[in-house]
């Protein structure tokens, strides 16, 4: 019997997807839910599933094709039989070469380390990416003098013997071919691109910064970080912190959470949280839900989810949908102020940025604090100057007063009953 295998729609509104890959190979056999494919949607990845035991017959498609939703990608002969002692293809990680006489055996060289393929001296240390230029412009250690410490050989070294040995000519590559390559843009490319010029093109947007003295966090951090490890099974990060701290500002400043539908605002009662994520194929923005109500553990153990699906290109389309504002994180790539861009139909995205340690002023004393540029970019269209810069301070207010967090009141002014 035939059994023809279908693309299963994935979300509402998605006519199309896109075939990332094959899992299977055609005359292979498959057990009932083993993956055949992986496929792509404009907002995620998901995997197409075996509906019954059988042999691979067809395989209609090659990956990079897009086909519409419901269409017949493999056809199952689930009456043949088994081979013989065929069992399900074993994982990639669970194969094994097959073994050989020693006798027999084709002597095979061990693959030499960056370090003999370069034949860099032992006793000079190379940064990573110095060692790359190196390699890829063929160009001899001996020319090039590190200022790094204890003599290590930083990028910058290594561009500089380039221009005083001359090496490069009018800014051209010393070796190597000038090859290009083409690539076409996946579907969820080509929504972040459309989004994100929608962003910019439908939105008045501005952005408005403050800095934040992360002394008070991470001596909190410091303190009860085992303790609180110990007893909620997670590790206490920042992002938790910023994103109790937003939903506590959120609701002293509600149009920032709120977003327009036609000539009406929507104002919301509850923080939905995106928080932007880095993942494998593009940007998305899964959304911790309710975030008003969970405690910083929950938090944390709610990011690790999402960030962890995120990296495995699982999430779901319920998991990325709706959201009321949005937290983007460019401080752990070495990010010190960006204008983030706003996620419609939200009308407000806060960026943290990496943590250095500055000189301020505290009590007429010039004292090194780690400080932290932070970044709103809110649509002026709801939210005006004075909601923007008063709810950007109220998180700058509440993250250097973490004692603040529980209900957004100091703790002295609690006890006088102000």
């Amino acid at each position: 019997m035939a059994l023809e295998i279908t693309v299963p729609s994935p979300g509402e509104s998605i006519s199309e997807v896109t075939i990332s890959s094959w899992l299977k190979k055609e005359g292979e056999w498959v057990e009932m839910d083993d993956p055949i494919a992986e496929f792509e949607s404009d907002k995620a990845t998901f995997e197409v599933n075996a509906t019954a035991a059988g042999l691979i017959e067809k395989l209609i498609g090659q990956p990079g094709d897009t086909i519409a939703v419901g269409s017949v990608v493999a056809v199952l002969n689930t009456e043949a039989k088994r081979p013989e002692g065929a069992a399900p293809a074993p994982k990639k990680e669970e194969a094994k070469a097959p073994e050989s006489k020693p006798a027999e055996a084709k002597p095979v060289a061990a693959a030499p380390s960056k370090t003999e393929q370069s034949s860099f001296p032992s006793d000079i240390k190379i940064s990573p990416v110095a060692q790359q230029l190196l390699e890829q412009y063929g160009i001899p250690v001996a020319l090039v003098k590190g200022s790094g410490g204890n003599g290590r050989i930083t990028k910058l070294d290594v561009l500089e013997a380039i221009v005083q040995h001359g090496l490069v000519s009018g800014g051209a590559a010393l070796t190597g071919a000038r090859s290009e390559r083409r690539e076409k843009m996946t579907n969820l490319r080509k929504t972040i691109s459309k989004r994100l010029v929608a962003a910019k093109n439908e939105t008045a947007m501005l952005t408005t910064f403050n800095e934040v003295n992360m002394k008070p966090v991470m001596d909190l951090r410091n303190k009860y970080k085992k303790a609180f490890e110990e007893k909620h099974g997670i590790g206490l990060g920042f992002m938790s912190f910023f994103t109790r701290a937003v939903c506590i500002a959120l609701k002293d400043w509600p149009a920032v959470n709120a977003s327009i539908e036609g000539d009406e605002i929507i104002y919301h009662d509850f923080c939905d949280i995106s928080i932007a994520v880095s993942a494998p194929k593009g940007l998305v923005v899964p959304v911790i839900r309710n975030a008003e109500q969970l405690s910083l553990a929950d938090i944390e153990k709610e990011v690790k989810r999402l960030a962890g699906k995120a990296r495995d290109n699982k999430l779901s389309i319920e998991e990325m949908s709706g959201g009321t504002f949005t937290i983007t994180n460019g401080g752990v790539f070495g990010s010190m102020m960006s204008t983030p861009i706003i996620n419609p139909p939200q009308s407000g995205i806060l960026g943290m940025h990496n943590i250095v340690e500055r000189p301020v002023v505290e009590n007429g004393q010039v004292v090194i604090r780690p400080i932290m540029y932070v970044a709103l970019s809110y649509d002026h269209r709801i939210i005006d100057g004075r909601e923007s810069v008063s709810f950007l301070y109220r998180v700058k207010t509440l993250l250097e007063n973490p004692e603040q967090m529980l209900d957004g009141k100091n703790p002295l002014e609690r006890v006088l009953n102000l």
